[in-house]
C-alpha cells in the first residue's frame, strides 16, 4: 500500500460517509413524501443537497489529482480529517432526521443553510490552501493548465465564492434557489471545460 492509498483511504471513508449522509436525506424525503402525511419538500433543500453532492465528488476529484504531492503522514491524514469532517458535518444538516417533524422543507433549510453553506465554504477555502501548500512543498511533475484554461478555472472559483458569500446572507427564497441552480451550473460546466484539457 503507498502512502498516498492510506491517505485516499481515509479520505475515501470520510467522503463516503458524507454523499450518504446527503443520499439518505433524499431517501428519508422521498418515503415521506409518498406516504401518507402531507409534506412539502420544495426545492431549495434538494438543491442544497445536489449541489453538495456535486461539491463533494469535485472535492474527491481534486484530492486524487492531487495524489504524486501527498504523503502519508499525521499532517496529511490530520488535514484531511479536518476538510472532509466539516463536509460530513454540513451534510448531516442538509436534511432533516426527522423529516415527519418537518411539514416545508424550505423552513428546515431557512434555519440550517449558513451552517451548511459556511462549512461548505470553509472546506473549499481548507482545499484551494492545501493545494497551495502542496504545489509549494513539492511541486506537481504533471502538465500545466493553459492560460485560458487557468483563466476560465479562476473565473468558475469567483463565482462559487461569491454565490456560496451571497447565500450566506441572502433571504429571499427564490434568489437562494437562483444562486444554488447557478452553483450547481458552475460545477457542471467547470467540470466538462476540465475534462477536455489535456
Amino acid at each position: 500500500m503507498s502512502g498516498f492509498d492510506l491517505v485516499f483511504a481515509a479520505f475515501g471513508l470520510l467522503l463516503g460517509l458524507a454523499i450518504s449522509e446527503v443520499l439518505g436525506g433524499f431517501s428519508r424525503a422521498l418515503k415521506l413524501k409518498r406516504g401518507a402525511r402531507a409534506v412539502r419538500i420544495g426545492w431549495l433543500t434538494p438543491l442544497l443537497g445536489l449541489f453538495v453532492l456535486l461539491d463533494l465528488t469535485s472535492f474527491w476529484l481534486t484530492a486524487y489529482e492531487a495524489r504524486a504531492q501527498m504523503d502519508a503522514n499525521y499532517l496529511t491524514l490530520t488535514a484531511v480529517l479536518a476538510l472532509v469532517g466539516v463536509y460530513y458535518l454540513a451534510a448531516t444538516l442538509i436534511f432533516p432526521d426527522e423529516p415527519e417533524e418537518w411539514p416545508d422543507f424550505d423552513h428546515w433549510y431557512d434555519r440550517h443553510k449558513r451552517l451548511v453553506i459556511g462549512g461548505v465554504l470553509c472546506a473549499n477555502i481548507g482545499s484551494i490552501i492545501g493545494q497551495i501548500a502542496l504545489e509549494i512543498y513539492r511541486p506537481s511533475t504533471g502538465p500545466a493548465l493553459s492560460a485560458d484554461a487557468d483563466y476560465w478555472m479562476g473565473l468558475a472559483l469567483l463565482g462559487l465564492f461569491g454565490a456560496l458569500i451571497a447565500l450566506l446572507f441572502v433571504r429571499h427564497r427564490w434568489i437562494n434557489g437562483a444562486l444554488l441552480v447557478a452553483l450547481i451550473a458552475i460545477l457542471l460546466v467547470g467540470s466538462v471545460y476540465m475534462d477536455q484539457q489535456p
